[in-house]
């Protein structure tokens, strides 16, 4: 395995844990009804389904413009 991969999947497995423990657990935990639970836990993955678009759409956009970035700093 390369480094890049196990970088990639080691920031991946972080990245699920704190959703995990900071957005669906406490959402989860919120309500008493099954599916009060359930619905939480789908907006949640809402939620996660947006904040990966919002770190793709940085990161394309950070790649997209490198060139005038780096110049910057030149």
């Amino acid at each position: 395995m390369s480094p890049e991969l196990l970088i990639f999947a080691g920031a991946g497995a972080v990245t699920l844990i704190a959703f995990t423990a900071l957005i669906l657990v406490p959402a989860i935990g919120s309500f008493a009804r099954g599916w009060e639970k359930v619905t939480a836990g789908f907006l949640s993955l809402i939620v996660l389904v947006g904040l990966v678009g919002l770190g793709i759409a940085i990161g394309a956009t950070i790649v997209y413009f490198w060139p005038d970035i780096s110049q910057l700093f030149d």
